[in-house]
């Protein structure tokens, strides 16, 4: 979810950020697939409102930071929620004059701009547990804290990275998750505010470490002998 709608993003190359050394150790759990990253892969927003190109919330680069969500899901096997930003029925506070600004937005729930695209809706099990909705950018709360129950880290993907991203990221860590933000499975508003928000988590460390998909998916291959 974009705090800010990109004003036409810059025509610029993909900004990697440092990048903090990946865990050397695989893992199994017997919650995802055969020798699974650790933890909890949440798959932030990945919705029409923020995909579609003529969408006021459009993230330029959604398509990119979808094929690397794509990458992930094999691995964590059901160990995957999928998050959706919805528009709160009445909004209170500053909601108010947020969606005073953003009008169009107020729907329900069941709205199609809510909708996941389409390759994550049909391929989403039916069981509850890997989806949950919320009308905030963070999406940290005792509901994704139960799913993800002892077993971290919680490894976000997703958009925006400097909004609903940034905000799950740092709620988690107050909350002393270990966190792992996937680079190149996240997309933002326009490739300087992805770049910025990805400097800013990389301030967290070591409670929020900017990590790449290929370092995620190396934790699940067997240790060589």
């Amino acid at each position: 979810m974009s705090r800010h709608p990109s004003q036409g993003a810059p025509d610029t190359r993909f900004t990697d950020p440092s990048h903090g050394a990946p865990d050397t150790q695989p893992a199994q759990s017997p919650h995802g697939a055969p020798d699974a990253p650790p933890g909890l892969l949440a798959v932030i927003d990945m919705q029409r409102v923020f995909a579609e190109p003529d969408s006021p919330w459009a993230a330029p680069r959604f398509d990119e930071a979808a094929a690397g969500v794509r990458r992930l899901l094999p691995a964590f096997g059901d160990r995957v929620v999928f998050t959706r930003f919805i528009a709160p029925e009445h909004p209170e506070g500053a909601w108010r004059a947020y969606y005073d600004r953003w009008t169009f937005a107020l729907r329900p729930a069941d709205a199609p701009l809510w909708h996941l695209v389409d390759d994550f809706s049909e391929n989403l099990p039916g069981d509850a547990r890997h989806l949950l909705d919320a009308p905030t950018f963070g999406k940290w709360g005792p509901d994704l804290a139960a799913r993800l129950g002892g077993d971290g880290p919680l490894v976000l993907a997703g958009v925006s990275t400097d909004c609903c991203v940034l905000s799950t990221a740092l709620a988690a860590a107050d909350a002393g998750v270990e966190v792992l933000v996937v680079a190149d499975a996240c997309a933002g508003a326009d490739d300087d505010s992805h770049a910025k928000a990805l400097h800013v988590l990389g301030l967290y460390r070591p409670l929020v470490r900017v990590v790449t998909v290929d370092e995620v998916l190396a934790q699940s291959r067997p240790a060589p002998r």
